[in-house]
């Protein structure tokens, strides 16, 4: 009898033990949430996000004949009141989750920590003005995932904007500054913006283009119809070429092969019928694409027009030569004869992010990704000038915080962009390229000592002429009183890049974001679209953030 009442406990207690279990992982999920929103900090029910109520003015500093432009927003409260809680922007409906993409290449560059002033007054890196990562985001969140943290490049993310900064005049670049509050601490942190605006060149001034493509026809780039965005998106570039342009073609996959050789612009009917007959074929041959590409880059060399390689593709490389090293080494090699590199990257899922945008910078070029036709139509039409046409070479920036001003600083973003603060008048060092009429923009979060006021920072940038190879530097201050009291009083395009900065913070789960939820980003970027009524890239990313913050929940 005790042997059958021991026997029947222990199976009641089994089963006590195993319905606790089940309720214990069944409540797992909604406690995790609820801790996760304890530890969020969500925007007051009342905030407002709104354009100060005149235009900024812009206070011109001139130093070593050269301007830095400071945004000096007229300190006066919104009138206008919101009345009612705001409203996020209603969530385009999520699509049907497409599992997430396996097999991609992206790097973890890390985090950029608050530094002390007391120990590094100095700050440098090399000017990004690529946008890949913002795409690759979207393309996810199209998918229904939210993208994996090392995808998420935040200066990417800011620089696909517009910044609407003035055309410097009489000079090549215009550098500007502002700051103000951030709305997302609670610790008197100040969010600065340094802004590069490089000279415009109209599409009649532009000069004449020598063209390579280097299109990837291998087997992957039959999935997602990859190639068929590929040819849609050259079609668009080569409907905008003139006569004095030139477009050559070659294609790989286990070896490379020539499928147009160079000719005139204006035989668009020929260089499309050429685009029009690639399809997908085998493995994929990298290297040997690049290495037949600047061949014939080099055949039809133009010293006075802008000579680039155009690769298409979704950066897989596994046939011949697939060490990236090498691979980039035979790139770089190119560059000092005159021939740069622009990188188009598609599809997701074998995709290698890594390869694309470090052949990119050893290219001196750029790299973009394209997920629909209207970013192509975007790269290659709308920017087709700033993104062909290079006006400064090795661009760098050094910030040089004042100490007995301010207590640490924190450069957001440009992770992989770093440059020793000793090598920035070094110009054998590799940095960054600025084509006609771009902008590059470089957010910090700043910490004043108590109580002190005059020079926040000194702004300088250096690059070399591509015509003439002269080395130019130009430098100006940022102030205390050049500060703004409010976010809200700040100007439009200063509050997106913020909150831009701040969306990129918390995807790449940066510790800078934890107290940030993506509830609270899609309540401050519902007013985006009220403050830049006519950008629709800005109502676009009201719509990522809702649809951001629905996948999350």
């Amino acid at each position: 009898m005790n042997a059958k009442r021991f026997t029947l406990a222990l199976f009641l207690a089994l089963c006590i033990l195993f319905t606790a279990s089940a309720c214990a992982a069944k409540n797992k999920p909604a406690a995790e949430s609820q801790e996760n929103e304890s530890q969020a900090i969500e925007k007051p029910a009342e905030v407002q996000i709104a354009a100060a109520t005149q235009a900024p003015q812009y206070k011109v500093i001139v130093t070593k004949e050269v301007e830095l432009v400071v945004t000096q927003v007229v300190e006066k409260e919104v009138a206008r009141q919101v009345a009612e809680e705001p409203k996020p922007a209603q969530p385009t409906a999520v699509p049907q989750t497409i599992p997430t993409p396996v097999d991609n290449y992206f790097e973890d560059y890390g985090v950029n920590p608050f530094i002390n002033t007391s120990r590094d007054h100095l700050s440098t890196f090399a000017i990004d003005v690529d946008t890949a990562s913002y795409s690759i985001m979207r393309n996810y969140l199209a998918d229904g995932n939210l993208p994996p943290y090392d995808a998420v490049r935040v200066e990417e993310f800011v620089n696909y904007f517009d910044q609407e900064y003035p055309t410097p005049e009489n000079v090549a670049f215009g550098v500007y500054a502002d700051g103000a509050p951030s709305p997302f601490d609670d610790d008197s942190t100040y969010i600065l913006r340094f802004g590069v605006q490089g000279y415009r060149v109209s599409e009649e001034e532009r000069k004449p283009l020598v063209l390579t493509f280097v299109i990837d026809v291998s087997g992957s780039m039959a999935s997602e119809g990859r190639l068929e965005l590929v040819k849609d998106s050259l079609k668009l570039l080569v409907e905008r070429l003139r006569s004095d342009d030139s477009v050559g073609i070659v294609a790989y996959t286990t070896d490379a092969f020539v499928v147009l050789e160079p000719v005139s612009g204006r035989r668009q009917g020929k260089i499309l019928d050429a685009i029009d007959s690639l399809s997908p074929m085998e493995s994929t041959n990298a290297d040997a694409g690049l290495r037949l590409g600047y061949k014939m880059a080099m055949q039809a060399y133009n010293p006075d027009a802008t000579n680039r390689v155009i690769l298409c593709s979704d950066g897989v490389a596994n046939t011949g030569n697939i060490d990236p090293e090498e691979i980039l080494a035979e790139v770089h090699g190119y560059v000092e004869e005159g021939v740069t590199l622009t990188a188009i990257g598609v599809g997701m899922g074998n995709f290698n992010d890594v390869l694309l945008e470090k052949l990119a910078d050893n290219g001196n070029g750029n790299y973009a990704y394209i997920d629909t036709i209207d970013e192509a139509r975007k790269v290659l039409v709308d920017d087709l000038v700033s993104t062909m046409q290079v006006i400064a070479l090795d661009a760098k920036i050094q910030v040089d915080f004042n100490p007995e001003v301010v207590a640490r600083y924190r450069l957001i973003g440009y992770e992989n962009r770093a440059v020793a603060d000793q090598d920035f008048r070094d110009d054998s060092v590799d940095a960054g390229e600025i084509g006609a009429g771009h902008a590059a923009t470089a957010l910090y979060a700043v910490q004043l000592k108590s109580g002190a006021e005059g020079r926040i920072a000194t702004v300088q940038l250096r690059w070399t002429d591509p015509e003439t190879r002269e080395v130019v530097e130009i430098n100006g201050n940022f102030n205390t009183f050049d500060l703004v009291t409010s976010f809200n009083s700040a100007p439009a395009r200063y509050q997106l890049d913020v909150i831009v900065a701040q969306f990129a913070e918390v995807l790449r789960e940066s510790r800078w974001g934890d107290r940030t939820s993506f509830t609270a980003l899609e309540e401050y970027a519902s007013y985006l679209p009220r403050l830049l009524p006519s950008d629709p890239d800005v109502a676009e990313f009201a719509e990522l953030v809702a649809r951001a913050a629905e996948i999350d929940r």
